[in-house]
């Protein structure tokens, strides 16, 4: 028989404790530690998953034959593009997200478009019938595609022995339970077993999995942490429930970059890829306004432009607001201070408020003179021509410096139909600028840019 003992669990990070401690000794975190049941399985008594488990033995580097990833075409060129040219048989795929984004729709939507393969879908969270109905609002009906609803683990895996599908995805591993351990679904335990027994099958039969999981108020997927390390790939898929637009990122991926985002637009019959974002992140009014600026950015390989929107007004209660949507709002106040101190524009006083439109968050530096220009307009009530777009970080010591990738950047602006593009001019460097037809800026400094655009 096996034999059980009582330990203390964080929830958080995993860490097991003989007794409750309010502070968990390893990640930090308050009142973390639930108690647990651990089962501890005697060696004869094998389940029928690890009794398959081969005994490996060492070999020689120089022996061991390397071939490239066989990856399978997913037919959605955004999946495909974050996962790095495709699914690769027998990789593990971690999926995230807030509840409601779409990730079941996401993984649905691709589950049916594969006719070639024979899919099975595992809910845990929904019967078959509102499966299928969620199927038909999509419009997608698949013969290749099995739904199983089911959330103990053994049974799953006893239905895959049997059917040997291609593709198995699991919606979501938090109600997925194994009965070797005696916690409730979704505890670190349940987690963390049932991960593990699933990343051993499909090494061993070399069978793709998809697992959808949750995350906790702080955004991270919910669990232990060793969760997001047995899995080959990690995917959040982010976006504001208030507008249209999803991004599916990279935070690991052991067969591709990590830089790749995929664009999707949710509508009524799903989720469509977006393979131009710059036509949709760009609003289309021919009005003169202040406070609008466009910047060429670049997400993984994929450059595209974004509209950055700033109001500047004066502080109504005496102190200064700082708000920023879509943008990190300590490099905000920094690109404020910059202002401040180097250019000698008084902004300590005004409240100041930046959107980046579209719903989306961007993390490249190359946006910081658009954020500028964006704040400098609205300050000044003095509008920027929607033929003009920036590209270029700012520093510290109140200069233009240069990012990577510029002739992606100007390319992307000029097929647009922009007129004039503002760099760095430490980006002239080996780069033989004559073939664009786009007129190029090239400033070194915050005040010089303030002149050559406003003439002041």
């Amino acid at each position: 028989m096996s034999k059980t003992k009582t330990v203390y669990v964080c929830q958080n990070c995993g860490g097991k404790s003989p007794k409750w401690i309010g502070k968990c000794p390893y990640c930090n975190e308050w009142n973390t530690y639930v108690e647990e049941i651990e089962q501890i399985q005697h060696p004869k008594h094998q389940t029928h998953t690890q009794s398959k488990i081969q005994k490996a033995t060492p070999q020689l580097i120089s022996q061991i034959t390397s071939s490239e990833d066989v990856r399978v075409d997913m037919l959605n060129n955004e999946f495909n593009r974050v996962l790095g040219g495709g699914l690769v048989s027998g990789s593990l795929v971690l999926i995230g997200g807030e509840p409601g984004i779409g990730k079941s729709t996401l993984i649905l939507q691709i589950a049916l478009n594969q006719h070639k393969l024979k899919t099975l879908y595992v809910s845990g969270e929904e019967s078959a019938q509102q499966i299928k109905l969620r199927a038909d609002r999509i419009s997608q009906n698949s013969s290749n595609c099995y739904i199983l609803s089911e959330t103990l683990l053994e049974n799953i895996l006893l239905q895959v022995e049997e059917m040997n599908p291609d593709l198995v995805v699991i919606d979501s591993i938090q109600t997925i339970f194994s009965d070797k351990i005696e916690s409730s679904p979704g505890s670190v335990s349940q987690v963390r077993e049932c991960t593990s027994i699933i990343q051993r099958y499909a090494k061993e039969t070399n069978t793709a999995f998809i697992i959808i999981g949750h995350i906790n108020k702080e955004g991270n997927i919910a669990g232990p942490k060793a969760l997001e390390h047995i899995v080959d790939t990690v995917l959040q898929f982010e976006g504001d429930t208030n507008y249209l637009y999803r991004i599916l990122r990279s935070a690991k991926n052991r067969f591709g970059s990590t830089s790749e985002i995929g664009i999707f637009e949710m509508q009524n019959t799903g989720l469509r890829e977006v393979l131009n974002p710059s036509e949709l992140l760009l609003s289309h009014s021919d009005e003169q306004l202040s406070g609008v600026a466009i910047s060429s950015t670049i997400e993984g390989i994929r450059p595209f432009l974004i509209e950055v929107q700033s109001l500047v007004s004066t502080a109504a209660y005496g102190i200064p607001q700082r708000s920023s949507t879509g943008f990190d709002l300590r490099r905000l106040s920094m690109l404020l201070a910059v202002l401040e101190k180097r250019a000698g524009f008084r902004l300590s006083t005004k409240d100041v408020f930046l959107n980046i439109a579209g719903g989306i968050k961007v993390d490249d530096p190359a946006i910081d003179m658009a954020v500028i220009c964006a704040v400098l307009s609205s300050n000044h009530d003095l509008f920027i021509p929607r033929t003009v777009c920036f590209s270029g970080e700012v520093g510290l010591t109140g200069e233009i410096r240069p990012v990577t990738r510029i002739e992606q950047r100007i390319g992307e602006a000029q097929k647009l139909g922009f007129e004039e593009i503002y760099i760095s001019k430490y980006n002239r460097k080996g780069i033989d600028f004559s073939k664009y037809e786009i007129k190029i800026h090239f400033i070194g400094k915050v005040d010089e840019l303030f002149r050559r655009l406003f003439g002041k």
